[in-house]
């Protein structure tokens, strides 16, 4: 009878050790899946939004300066970072986001860059083709500066500001005329501007904005330039 009680016991201990050990296993998978999981999302600082909120429009002053929207893009064709030659007049049919910016001393400039290049999903559900950013610096520093801050993006070189001055972007500076402010024209595939936001001018001198404020600001500047031409 002893033996038999002493069987049973250690039979239960043996089931409820089993039970721990399985319990144990299972809390550990569970917690593997879910590590797993939180490590595969992407990393963003910004909620992914195909549709850009309207309510982010505005919140960043800005001008709109001179070609404005329904005048003719002035050409470019300037030197980028890739080796060739940037010619806007190739980019016909399709619609292409310009971004002019300080350049190599402007840090908040090239995250800017960089922000945008992560969410071109965003700007493509807009209709948006293509994005080059254009400063006056020479080619090579750029080089360096766009291979430093991992750009995918075309980077233009406009050095004697003969496309800024066309643009009228480098009234829009901190440092004067001599640099570019923050400037966004995009143009149409027409090759007239749709859309432009001149976020560099006195007196906030934004150097950065929040991609999904950008994003906000054009989607709202369309949606107008459709109901004022349906």
């Amino acid at each position: 009878m002893k033996q038999a009680q002493e069987g049973t016991f250690t039979s239960r201990r043996f089931d409820l050790r089993t039970k721990l050990i399985l319990g144990t296993a299972t809390a550990i998978l569970i917690a593997l899946v879910g590590a797993t999981v939180l490590l595969s999302r992407p990393k963003s600082t910004e909620p992914i939004n195909t549709s850009a909120d309207n309510a982010l429009a505005g919140k960043y002053s800005f001008q709109v300066g001179d070609p404005g929207p329904g005048q003719p893009a002035p050409p470019i064709r300037l030197m980028s970072t890739a080796g060739n030659a940037f010619d806007l007049a190739g980019f016909r049919g399709k619609t292409v986001l310009l971004y002019f910016q300080e350049g190599v001393t402007c840090q908040p400039c090239w995250d800017q860059a960089r922000d945008i290049g992560l969410r071109f999903q965003d700007f493509h559900a807009l209709g948006v083709d293509q994005v080059v950013t254009i400063a006056t610096d020479p080619v090579d520093l750029m080089k360096r500066k766009a291979d430093d801050s991992g750009l995918s993006m075309p980077v233009l070189s406009d050095p004697d500001l003969a496309v800024s001055t066309a643009y009228h972007a480098n009234d829009y500076g901190m440092m004067g005329k001599s640099r570019d402010g923050h400037t966004f024209v995009l143009v149409g595939a027409d090759g007239r501007i749709k859309w432009r936001a001149d976020y560099g001018g006195a007196p906030a001198y934004t150097m950065y904005l929040p991609v999904a404020n950008l994003l906000a600001d054009m989607q709202h500047g369309l949606q107008k330039a459709t109901e004022r031409h349906p």
